[in-house]
């Protein structure tokens, strides 16, 4: 873990994560922390936090980036590979716990993918 000095602000931000089930945009970290933190040092904080191994980041719809926490991540690389999901009903993203595979093909090595689907979550399926 890369982050070495906790400030009150850094965790702020990693009670935010703790206290949701799901991936978060910047701006929806913002709006869980108070008005005194501003802008930059959130974005800032997410960077640190995914340079330390803690968070880890996807773009989701319109090429919005959420953040989401990491389970095996190290500083020296992220190790996950999973699909995440958005429920087109209530909005929310999640990573999805199955991992995947990556395909071998000739020439080339894959070393990440993205993998962004899009559904309906149980709390929302059509019953």
């Amino acid at each position: 873990m890369a982050v070495v000095r906790k400030t009150k602000n850094l965790q702020l931000v990693l009670d935010a994560f703790s206290k949701s089930n799901h991936a978060l945009t910047a701006k929806a970290v913002m709006t869980m922390l108070p008005l005194t933190v501003n802008k930059t040092t959130v974005y800032r904080l997410l960077d640190r936090l995914q340079d330390g191994g803690e968070l880890h980041s996807f773009v989701g719809e319109q090429g919005v980036m959420h953040y989401a926490k990491c389970h095996a991540c190290t500083t020296e690389a992220h190790t996950h590979s999973h699909p995440h999901f958005q429920c087109l009903s209530c909005r929310e993203v999640s990573c999805l716990g199955e991992e995947f595979t990556f395909p071998e093909l000739a020439g080339v090595q894959i070393s990440e993918a993205q993998i962004f689907l899009k559904g309906h979550c149980q709390g929302c399926l059509p019953t």
